[in-house]
């Protein structure tokens, strides 16, 4: 069977996300995986996530908010000269249900991919672009 391509493997990151699958989103990482963010975001939201059964808790209080994912975009992918290392721009859209507002959000994110399971990714996204649609101010960092 051949391996999936990284364009490939986002793709199904993507449709386990908009399909509200935490259980399967967080089995593409590996047991000791990590997931950090940049920058602050809402409060509630950390910085960095350890493992694979804090990321599937995580991702499930995300999936079960008032932020609705609709729809994600790879506007470019980048393989870097690392075989396993790959740079994304993302674009993801949704809408909060409490207010009704949509949102669009971009961001780069560095993964790297072993053995078909993420083992670390690192995401620059802009928290104020959830602050306005939420109305919930960004905690320090």
């Amino acid at each position: 069977m051949p391996t999936a391509t990284p364009a490939d493997f986002l793709a199904r990151r993507s449709q386990l996300i908009l399909n509200g699958d935490a259980d399967g989103f967080a089995a593409l990482f590996a047991p000791d995986a990590v997931i950090e963010s940049s920058f602050a975001g809402p409060p509630g939201t950390p910085l960095r996530l350890a493992g694979q059964e804090a990321i599937r808790e995580y991702s499930r209080r995300v999936m079960e908010s008032p932020l609705r994912l609709e729809d994600f975009e790879v506007a470019k992918l980048y393989q870097t000269e690392d075989p396993e290392v790959v740079i994304t721009e993302m674009r993801a859209m949704g809408t909060v249900t409490t207010t009704g507002r949509s949102f669009t959000t971009t961001s780069v994110q560095i993964i790297r991919i072993r053995d078909g399971h993420i083992v670390h990714s690192r995401d620059f996204a802009d928290p104020r672009i959830l602050e306005d649609v939420t109305g919930k101010p960004r905690r320090e960092s």
